[in-house]
């Protein structure tokens, strides 16, 4: 912990900066790649059947009978 107060204070910051900016840091490194994600929703994108055939067009309608709205 020492040498977290010493950075801080080298930097001019508070020891929470730092730490919020870490954990920033580790949670974006973890994050898959936005590229990756596109691919995913891609492969995924007319893989099942809904079995309406105008769900594309009354989406709002199907989805307010489904949760009871």
């Amino acid at each position: 912990m020492s040498q977290l107060k010493q950075a801080a204070a080298r930097q001019g910051r508070s020891v929470a900066d730092l730490v919020r900016e870490g954990v920033d840091a580790l949670l974006q490194a973890q994050a898959p790649p936005a590229a990756n994600l596109r691919e995913r929703a891609a492969t995924a994108s007319g893989r099942f059947r809904s079995g309406s055939g105008d769900l594309a067009r009354r989406h709002d309608t199907h989805l307010a009978e489904a949760f009871g709205r």
